[in-house]
């Protein structure tokens, strides 16, 4: 199994370099390194304001009765979503956390082939006087959103943002919940990010917070109504929900089914949060997972040689990262997997595996810088099956933090993979 330990991803979002800026750091403001975004909309200026349509309210018969907003538990299948996205019903490939200067640039349409997904995180830092500061400011209104909604459209595929907000007053910092100050920052901007996608007006995808769920559920000790969040003042939309992370988890979905009703939405499963899959899926049910559409984890988060080589301070975790293709010893895919399928039927939600590392097989420890050994491209690419089984919709890859490989650096593995895959896709159940 992989190693159940909490780590600090700090992903501060280079918006315009398109890599992590400040990953790693101590410094909770360390985020604003990344803020310059690029400037210029294609073509979706306009403002935000209350697209979208409240959406279903749900049956009053099932969910959390304290809430007086109750949306129906999601049945929907991987295919189903899939169509829902515009793609045919096979399982998805996806690239992020790639963005160039010029967007047209970004890592996944330079591929040679159209994938279905693309993905970018947003962002928000604690500034030195303590007030707020978000992907919001990169450009005007927000429209940062709308820049990457609109050119993976141009491009034939479907946008991603991962929500990356709440780490804002330090990774696994909780504390923020309970400050009016951070919360009201902090709910202008989800409710801004889906008013966005409203103005998008098409499918897209909404990962939200990774990390954090499974924070909360360490400190919460299982039980999400434990821990005060700071929601009516903050969220006038959501006053009608209990102001605990229970109400946290169903104002996220009311807010995304009022203002961009045509968005996939899911929250992060993190395998580190619990030792036990089943108790992991029963907290994020107790906060509404099943009431959204998708749920998303991570098999790892940079290079398995780069945790190895330990010279790059962004990979000084202890732990076997290099997992065993051919699943005879621990740790392995097939023990991944059993977590994932387990997840995945808990919750009752399609899952998205997320930023998976593009490092090379090799036989030789390590590497060095853009050239970190790792065998999950190879090992998912030839096994799609497997994921598809475990639960999949599909995968998302991307980096972590700097230095790692590449599709620049990897000798043409992962271009070679997408393309040999778009050849004969995989079906979804």
């Amino acid at each position: 199994m992989a190693i159940m330990a909490s780590f600090s991803r700090r992903l501060a979002v280079g918006a315009v370099l398109g890599w992590c800026v400040g990953c790693g750091s101590s410094d909770p403001g360390s985020g604003a390194a990344g803020r310059g975004g690029a400037s210029g909309s294609p073509g979706s200026s306009g403002s935000p304001g209350s697209s979208g349509s409240p959406g279903s309210s749900g049956s009053p018969g099932g969910g959390n009765p304290a809430q007086a907003y109750n949306p129906p538990v999601q049945t929907s299948s991987a295919a189903d979503l899939a169509r829902t996205l515009g793609r045919p019903p096979n399982f998805l490939i996806g690239m992020g956390n790639d963005l160039a200067v010029d967007h047209n640039q970004d890592g996944a349409f330079k591929l040679g082939t159209t994938i279905d997904l693309h993905y970018a995180y947003i962002s928000a830092y604690l500034n030195k006087d303590k007030s707020w500061g978000s992907w919001k400011d990169w450009n005007a209104d927000g429209s940062f959103v709308n820049i990457v909604t609109d050119v993976a459209d141009a491009h034939g595929v479907v946008p991603m943002i991962s929500l990356y907000s709440m780490a804002a007053a330090g990774d696994g910092v909780l504390l923020g919940l309970s400050s009016d100050v951070f919360e009201k920052g902090y709910w202008g901007d989800v409710k801004l990010l889906f008013q966005r996608l409203g103005i998008f007006g098409k499918p897209a995808i909404v990962h939200l917070e990774p990390d954090f769920w499974a924070y909360a559920e360490q400190q919460s000790h299982e039980d999400p109504s434990t821990i005060k969040v700071a929601l009516r003042a903050s969220a006038p939309d959501c006053a009608d929900l209990s102001e605990d992370l229970v109400g946290m988890g169903y104002c996220i979905i009311k807010l995304a089914r009022m203002y961009a009703p045509k968005a996939l939405i899911g929250f992060h499963a993190s395998q580190w949060a619990n030792g036990d899959a089943n108790a992991t899926a029963a907290f994020l049910k107790k906060v509404g997972a099943d009431r959204t559409d998708l749920i998303f984890a991570d098999l790892l988060d940079r290079d398995a040689g780069c945790f190895e080589a330990a010279v790059d301070t962004n990979c000084m975790r202890g732990g076997t990262f290099y997992w065993d293709e051919t699943n005879a010893t621990s740790p392995n895919f097939h023990d991944y997997l059993a977590w994932s399928k387990a997840i995945s039927a808990g919750v009752g939600r399609p899952m998205i595996w997320w930023q998976i590392p593009f490092g090379v097989p090799s036989a030789t420890p390590g590497g060095t810088a853009g050239h970190y050994r790792d065998n999950r491209v190879h090992y998912i690419f030839s096994h799609i099956q497997e994921f598809v089984a475990a639960g999949g919709l599909g995968a998302a890859f991307g980096t972590g933090t700097g230095n790692q490989t590449t599709p620049d650096t990897d000798g043409g593995q992962f271009k070679d993979a997408v393309q040999m895959y778009y050849q004969a896709p995989v079906p979804l159940p």
